[in-house]
């Protein structure tokens, strides 16, 4: 069975360098291959499953003929598995067929005393979605497995705590002693049990823990198990989620057995990524991809003490990242207060999930419209009015027919100063939004297409009602491709309510379109791409063909269009060409061509072919 680096001996040195970029590795020397090789087999990070995996499977087929592997099969997963060495040849394995026509996974084997690894877990996690793969629509089955994955998680855990308080001589069934209570019927060991009416089993597990515990209220109750429509009839049911339930019996995710801290919040981040690859358009319903997550999260820098808001929050990732942005400057993550708000219900649940994995329990998210109905509001104060961020961020849907533009004429909040938005396009209320629940010295970071940036009529004039009141800080356009379900190119607006005197009556324009990485099936954000327009947003200075600090004067001028190729110039500059020196080198080349034709007719008439 080959190696990991018998596999990257066969990569070309731009393969290897796509893999140091996706995976942030540093190199001794970006030219030299051999180095590249063991920078990545020594990365912990970039497995090989998790390097081959943007590879095409004819790219793939090429590196198993290279290493004499059996290159058969369509699926890119199995190829992946027979040269990562997790799976065996298929001419020569007797695998068992998942129901979807595809090899089951190879078993995930965790010896005694052993801790689970990241990849390990996340191979294992992704591995379930081919329990339901064919049987539901991809789009669905990332709840079910969410939901599984906190019921074990929720279960294992409280075990843990059970015999920890047994060994002190504690109550183990003490609710004061337990973060979350788990009544009898929701342990993992009961749900076991269940042969028939798994669905139903799992549906009273789900109402227990929510009535035993309070900040559940909600979480799993949008998950039904027993639903005729997506899993079929009762057999199909037990089956398949007998199945599941099986699966996730086979690794257990206490504290004690998970060799990084943090790692069951980074796992349940890969799953919300390859679900939302997995489905596609839909994808981009829940999930902003992580580059761009992390360059707003930098752009915006939050700081211990802060009230961070995503009003269309999504699966959280906004709010994560603001935490680990703390993280990463040795800044404490619970000294941020995190909010957010998410009209899809399973979406809101898969959220919640979220944050309770990722140690941040106290974060509040909200379920509903955001427009119609904005549920983050201070009943401290008078008429129970919006409450107040230090930094709002969001990605919220492009360009949204039917958002709510009813209640805008008459908005109670008042969040619509600047004008009200057309009625099939709701970019600019999401930021009039963003606007006004944002304190005197915060900030707003946000995703739109770029139609905000030039579109005239209701939007034209909301543009210039931001711009004359000096808010808008930065826009910084985006390469295409970088979202689920669009192509089109995006920008990212800063707006800033203190902004610094300097940048006073100015806006930075950053063309960072042409810098990314490009995928088969969409395009990424590097690390050093990243690093680059944070640095360029906060030194706030002109870089030729890049970025350009621009006066609201001229802004004005240009009618207040923000349109980024007006302001910021990137085509070469044309060669300068001498007239007479051209004219000069013509007429030399004309009368060589004149010695050659004659010496060639000359040549002619001595064989006799004179005309």
């Amino acid at each position: 069975m080959p190696t990991k680096r018998d596999v990257l001996a066969h990569l070309s040195r731009e393969e290897l360098l796509a893999v140091v970029d996706r995976f942030e590795l540093t190199p001794p020397d970006r030219r030299a291959k051999d180095g590249i090789v063991d920078t990545v087999a020594a990365s912990k990070k970039a497995t090989l499953p998790a390097l081959l995996a943007d590879f095409s499977r004819d790219r793939l087929k090429e590196l198993c003929r290279a290493l004499g592997l059996d290159d058969a099969g369509k699926e890119k997963a199995a190829i992946i598995e027979r040269l990562a060495g997790t799976s065996a040849s298929p001419a020569t394995a007797t695998t068992k067929s998942n129901g979807s026509g595809k090899p089951a996974p190879a078993p995930i084997e965790i010896a005694p005393g052993d801790k689970l690894t990241v990849d390990a877990l996340e191979r294992y996690l992704w591995s379930a979605a081919d329990i339901l793969r064919g049987s539901i629509d991809s789009s669905d089955y990332k709840n079910y497995i969410f939901g599984l994955l906190f019921l074990k998680r929720l279960s294992d855990r409280f075990d843990e705590e059970c015999d920890a308080l047994v060994a002190e001589g504690d109550d183990p069934e003490d609710r004061d002693n337990h973060q979350f209570y788990v009544p009898k019927r929701a342990r993992w060991a009961e749900m076991q049990k269940a042969a028939t009416g798994v669905g139903e089993t799992l549906n009273k597990a789900c109402s227990a823990l929510e009535h035993d515990n309070a900040s559940l209220q909600g979480v799993l109750a949008g998950i039904d198990y027993n639903d005729e429509r997506k899993l079929g009839d009762a057999r199909n049911r037990d089956v398949v989620l007998g199945r599941l339930v099986q699966h996730f019996s086979k690794v257990r995710v206490r504290n004690v057995d998970l060799s990084e801290p943090d790692m069951l919040g980074r796992a349940y981040e890969y799953l919300i990524e390859k679900f939302a690859d997995d489905a596609g358009k839909k994808g981009g319903e829940f999930y902003t991809p992580k580059k761009v997550v992390e360059l707003i999260v930098e752009l915006l820098a939050p700081a211990e003490g802060m009230r961070i808001c995503d009003p269309t929050c999504g699966s959280g990732g906004m709010l994560i990242e603001a935490a680990h942005f703390l993280q990463r400057h040795q800044k404490n993550p619970k000294n941020l207060s995190l909010f957010g708000q998410e009209k899809n219900l399973g979406t809101w649940a898969i959220c919640k999930m979220n944050m309770l994995l990722h140690g941040l329990p106290d974060a509040r998210i909200e379920k509903g419209d955001t427009i119609r109905d904005p549920k983050l509001r201070d009943v401290s104060r008078e008429r129970g009015e919006l409450m107040l961020f230090d930094r709002v961020i969001a990605n919220p849907p492009f360009s949204l027919d039917e958002w709510g533009r009813e209640i805008a004429e008459n908005d109670p909040h008042g969040r619509f100063a600047y004008g009200v938005p057309p009625k099939t396009k709701g970019d600019l209320a999401f930021v009039q939004h963003m606007v006004a629940t944002t304190n005197k010295a915060g900030m707003v970071g946000v995703v739109m297409p770029h139609g905000v940036l030039f579109r005239g009529a209701a939007e034209g004039e909301i543009r210039k009602g931001m711009l004359q009141h000096d808010l808008v800080e930065a826009v910084i356009g985006l390469p295409t491709n970088l979202f689920y379900g669009t192509g089109i190119p995006a920008a990212i607006l800063v707006l800033d309510k203190g902004k610094k005197a300097d940048r006073k009556g100015k806006v930075l324009f950053i063309e960072a379109s042409r810098e990314f990485r490009e995928g088969s099936a969409q395009n990424y954000l590097r690390a050093e791409d990243v690093k680059k327009i944070a640095a360029t947003f906060h030194a706030f200075k002109d870089v030729e063909k890049y970025a350009r600090v621009v006066g609201l004067e001229e802004i004005e001028k240009n009618d207040f269009n923000l349109n980024i190729s007006r302001y910021v110039e990137t085509a070469d500059a044309a060669e300068k060409v001498d007239v007479a020196q051209a004219i000069a080198k013509l007429r030399e080349l004309e009368r060589k061509r004149g010695e050659a034709e004659g010496r060639m007719n000359a040549y002619l008439k001595e064989l006799g072919y004179d005309a």
